[in-house]
């Protein structure tokens, strides 16, 4: 079998980190597992397995017939099977699709408010993916969705997240040991950070001495503002930390106590599973498939969506309670090791692919 994933960047996120990890996963298991990049590389490119064949499409403008070619060359001289698609990048396969019709394409969806759009908006999405063979979503809500308005080819798959022991270890989180809540997620929404600053300023935790840390891209927009004008009118300079884009969130994770997601909306958060491998106790609010992996009270705390009450009373309840912290950790470990591995995830993926 020979597979090739194929995005449009290698920027930190969650659709982005998946096809990095299908394509290192893959690699021991199938004859050929590659990456094509289509638009912008970037830092997730330096934790792909050095033995993973890496093609960069530098495509600059919608319809790029240049791109497509070197697509097709790259598919007919690597003698691909399947081309798997993540998020934005169907149009390219699609366009693909168009001058190369017998390679076998699959589109996989990743994000949850997908489940909360009109069909009406997604007439371009709809009419590509009639060409594609399957479509692979990520949680029950997009499934839904997909058989609403019309597609019968629908698997459901797992997440899985693993860490990339390679990585140096050079990020030092700031703040006291063991009273550091963190949140790993780019700063955009759907990810609703500015919650998690209400709850952390309605608790007044900075007066027992613990932080928040932000992990994730930093865009200079009206979102980052607002979290920056929040942290300066309640002068939380010295208990709010913002690093941008990092690579070593294994070390980075291994200084946190509690982790929290706060999304509005979401797909299969790969976030949460990377809490669980790294032990932390973790707070989410119940959208998407979060349910599935956190389960209230016993994996973890869940809060109801948008709820700032709801959240602030789960943080209390974890910052002052060590014993409860410490078996949920337990628990959202052994359940992602159980329900959520690497192996399982691969070995349905090459079943996908087989039909």
């Amino acid at each position: 079998m020979r597979v090739l994933q194929i995005i449009d960047s290698l920027d930190a996120g969650g659709a982005e980190r998946m096809a990095v990890n299908f394509a290192n996963a893959l690699y021991e298991k199938i004859e050929f597992s590659g990456i094509v990049v289509t638009r912008n590389e970037g830092v997730l490119k330096s934790q792909l397995h050095k033995n993973v064949p890496y093609f960069y499409l530098n495509k600059r403008k919608t319809i790029d017939l240049k791109s497509i070619k070197v697509l097709k060359e790259t598919i007919i001289q690597n003698k691909i099977e399947v081309l798997h698609a993540h998020g934005t990048s169907f149009f390219t396969v699609f366009l693909l699709k168009m001058v190369h019709f017998k390679i076998k394409i699959i589109y996989h969806e990743h994000y949850g408010n997908r489940a909360l759009q009109s069909k009406f908006k997604n007439i371009p999405l709809i009419f590509c993916l009639l060409f594609f063979n399957k479509i692979v979503v990520v949680n029950h809500q997009v499934k839904d969705w997909f058989i609403n308005v019309g597609f019968k080819k629908i698997i459901l798959l797992s997440n899985f997240a693993s860490f990339d022991e390679n990585i140096v270890s050079e990020t030092k989180l700031f703040g006291q040991d063991n009273k550091r809540i963190i949140s790993l997620a780019n700063l955009k929404n759907p990810k609703n950070h500015i919650l998690l600053l209400k709850a952390f300023q309605s608790l007044n935790l900075k007066d027992e001495n613990w932080s928040l840390h932000f992990v994730g891209k930093i865009f200079n927009n009206d979102y980052s503002k607002q979290i920056s004008n929040f942290v300066d009118e309640f002068n939380l300079n010295d208990f709010v930390y913002l690093y941008d884009i990092k690579s070593d969130i294994k070390h980075i994770l291994s200084q946190a106590t509690i982790g929290v997601l706060c999304s509005t909306n979401e797909g299969f958060p790969v976030t949460l599973l990377e809490y669980g491998l790294a032990n932390l106790p973790v707070i989410c609010s119940n959208v998407g498939f979060c349910g599935d992996i956190i389960i209230n009270k016993q994996t973890g705390l869940l809060f109801e969506n948008e709820n700032v009450k709801d959240l602030s009373l789960n943080l209390k309840n974890l910052v002052s309670n060590m014993n409860l912290r410490k078996s949920i950790s337990i628990n959202l470990n052994e359940h992602i090791l159980n329900n959520f591995s690497q192996e399982k995830t691969i070995n349905d993926l090459i079943h996908v692919y087989n039909q």
